[in-house]
């Protein structure tokens, strides 16, 4: 079955943005109907922002360690656009001899423009010390969401900020109070643990951060905002870590779910959220409780996570500014589990999933390969070549690849395709594609057995990152709508660079047509020319 879908159709803004507290569900003339698959306002605005990533020492929780950062911040500037602007980033990679560097917009469907992806060994060179990658991408969508660095593991060491694109919301509210991110956190590098990881598995990390910051033994201070009775908030929930999975909650307070990753949702009250690595709920809080201290709790589920501060990763949401007292309140019953909130998910924008034409199983699983853990898909264990990435093999017209390099071909344009993901491991996983929103189909314990597990076609849930769960199946589907070199992998940092990923080659008599080959060859001229005069190897999966 094919789906007849070009590139965005551009209409212009007209009349005056009603958007406000007593309805968000507009944005300008356009609404939650307009489907953004389809249609992008045109704007005309472009947005700027320059970044440059740094190493330096910081003591988010009170313990000093080397970071690398954003423009000297944990969480980084964030990323601010109106749905339909024109988003540049320069960004500037001064991290001196042994770090390269790409950042990547978690999310961004990248509609026509893959090359700005972000992704050292799929779309580009790594970023060479003292040069500037110049991204420029248009927001498709609204909503929330982040962006990071897709070299090693740089992301886990502080190259992260958050990503906001104004547009409706499918619930009112008052104030946005931007976003909120969950952290996992460790007293030595990412690098340094992941060596650990390598060699014996999952490794218990320090503590947690919430936007960038916590307590550990007598150091440290807690996050902390001051709420105003009766006011509605709109927190954008981020899990940026590299492993722990999270229950949100803020005790005495429920909270309106209104989007899942960058799909509006119909809203649904919960006391609290189960969030994965990498993706993001939009949720609103109203301040309707007596004036008091209260925790704001993320709670690492210890089935799949292991943190030796589990229950102290907390802010404090305050009634009173004048307050200085540790909140005495209770946090909600929950069951310790690593879940997908996949169940109470309905997008607003309905659409139904069709027949698949292209069907692909991949199972996963995990061996030690010279006495380090390699993860695998489908019995390959991925890597990809920093100084070659897929691009340009691409516009070169090199269509010859290693079985390392996990390529899936998806020529036809507008077809349906299916990914079964499986596995027998006791571990979940978040599984995250990049270029595109995917249906979730299927997701559950146990084994999938086609014409047998039910398939949920009519408006199932869209988003771009889905538990894979312990001992169980994921059937994802999408449409081959946008041309380009796409990874799909598991955003488990540990597990995405020991090689848990495949790519997508969609579309490529189209490729070429899109994508600068003199910039794709300058910034790689650029990094070869770096890497001759450093002492750097690749020793990871490359992205």
């Amino acid at each position: 079955m094919q789906w007849d879908r070009k590139p965005l159709l551009e209409r212009a803004l007209s009349g005056v943005n009603s958007n406000s507290a007593d309805d968000r569900s507009t944005w300008f003339d356009f609404d939650l109907s307009t489907n953004y698959y389809d249609t992008v306002p045109d704007t005309g605005d472009t947005v700027v922002y320059y970044l440059e990533i740094t190493n330096t020492t910081a003591s988010l929780d009170g313990v000093e360690r080397e970071v690398q950062l954003v423009n000297g911040t944990f969480p980084g500037p964030t990323i601010i656009a109106n749905w339909g602007d024109t988003v540049i980033v320069h960004v500037t990679n001064n991290l001196g001899v042994v770090n390269g560097s790409s950042i990547h917009w978690h999310g961004i469907r990248q509609n026509y423009t893959n090359q700005n992806d972000g992704v050292a060994s799929i779309t580009q060179c790594p970023n060479a010390p003292g040069t500037t990658e110049t991204y420029t991408w248009r927001a498709t969508q609204y909503g929330s969401s982040w962006y990071h660095s897709h070299w090693a593991l740089q992301a886990w060491n502080g190259v992260l900020g958050g990503i906001i694109i104004n547009g409706p919301t499918s619930a009112n509210y008052d104030e946005d109070l931007g976003n909120l991110f969950l952290n996992d956190w460790t007293h030595q590098t990412a690098d340094q643990v992941y060596l650990l990881a390598e060699a014996n598995g999952v490794p218990t990390l320090d503590n947690g951060l919430i936007n960038g910051t916590n307590v550990y033994d007598d150091g440290g201070s807690r996050f902390e905002m001051t709420w105003v009775s009766g006011t509605k908030y709109l927190l954008r929930l981020v899990n940026g870590a590299v492993e722990t999975h999270y229950k949100f909650m803020v005790d005495n307070h429920t909270m309106t779910v209104v989007a899942a990753d960058f799909i509006p949702v119909e809203p649904y009250v919960t006391n609290f959220i189960n969030i994965g690595m990498g993706q993001r709920y939009d949720v609103i809080i109203e301040a309707n409780q007596s004036t008091a201290d209260y925790w704001l709790r993320a709670i690492p589920q210890v089935a799949c996570s292991d943190n030796d501060s589990a229950d102290n990763i907390r802010g404090i949401v305050r009634y009173d500014s004048t307050s200085t007292s540790d909140p005495t309140t209770t946090g909600y019953t929950y069951t310790d589990a690593c879940d997908d909130e996949t169940s109470n998910l309905v997008p607003v924008l309905a659409l139904d999933a069709e027949s698949d034409t292209t069907e692909d199983d991949f199972a996963v699983t995990v061996a030690k390969s010279n006495n380090v853990f390699k993860w695998y898909m489908a019995g390959t264990s991925f890597v990809s070549d920093w100084a070659n990435p897929t691009l340009q093999k691409v516009i070169e017209g090199n269509t010859t690849y290693s079985n390392s390099e996990h390529v899936i071909e998806l020529d036809t344009a507008d077809e349906w395709v299916y990914f079964i993901i499986t596995t027998t491991q006791a571990v979940p996983h978040p599984i995250h594609l990049h270029g595109h929103d995917f249906y979730v189909l299927a997701q559950g314990t146990g084994t999938y057995t086609e014409g047998t597990t039910t398939l949920t076609t009519t408006n199932p849930p869209r988003r771009d990152t889905a538990m894979l769960p312990a001992s169980g199946y994921l059937v994802i589907a999408f449409v081959t709508d946008n041309p380009g070199t796409w990874l799909m992998h598991c955003h488990i940092g540990w597990h995405a660079a020991e090689g848990f990923s495949i790519q997508l080659i969609e579309r490529i008599d189209e490729i070429s047509a899109l994508t600068s080959a003199d910039t794709l060859n300058s910034t790689c001229t650029a990094w070869d020319t770096f890497v001759t005069t450093s002492e750097i190897e690749q020793d990871d999966s490359g992205i």
